[in-house]
């Protein structure tokens, strides 16, 4: 269980890893529609709508990651003094909350993921782009939080060192 516990936590890091260098593709977006705009008078329909729909996955695949590495916003007040079984108790009552979110956020957007697919739907701007393959992040990032968080239970109920 250990080592599918790490498994996860490595795929997690690497896509971590990947996404974030979606913010430099989002920079990039950005800078030239700037340029285009006010330099070449020559706006783009395309740029500030593709970075849009870059920053959704930038920011779903950083989740199950942060889950892991502790840098989601937490209130800490009670779990900073805890020590022994009583901080592992509260760390696995958190894990249990993050697992319960991952499970009923991928519940309710796989549904809305098949559904943009079949039908086929689009921003309906000027540009008018596909929206299923960004929008089928939300229900992939949900797994990965909902694996992550179980992955996590296991080292802290194995008294494992987090990988």
């Amino acid at each position: 269980m250990l080592t599918l516990s790490r498994g996860v936590t490595a795929v997690n890091r690497a896509l971590f890893s990947a996404a974030k260098w979606l913010v430099y593709a989002i920079v990039l977006l950005m800078l030239w529609e700037v340029l285009s705009r006010y330099a070449l008078a020559a706006p783009t329909s395309w740029a500030p709508e593709l970075a849009t729909l870059f920053f959704g996955p930038f920011f779903l695949l950083g989740g199950p990651y942060l889950l892991h590495i502790g840098g989601h916003v937490a209130v800490d007040i009670v779990s900073a003094k805890a020590t022994g079984g009583a901080a592992r108790a509260l760390r696995l009552v958190g894990l249990v909350l993050a697992a319960a979110f991952g499970a009923i956020l991928l519940w309710f957007s796989a549904p809305l993921v098949w559904q943009s697919f079949s039908y086929g739907e689009t921003s309906y701007s000027a540009w008018n782009p596909v929206v299923w393959p960004a929008k089928a992040f939300l229900p992939l990032a949900a797994a990965l939080l909902l694996l992550q968080a179980l992955a996590d239970m296991v080292t802290t109920l194995a008294g494992a060192e987090a990988a």
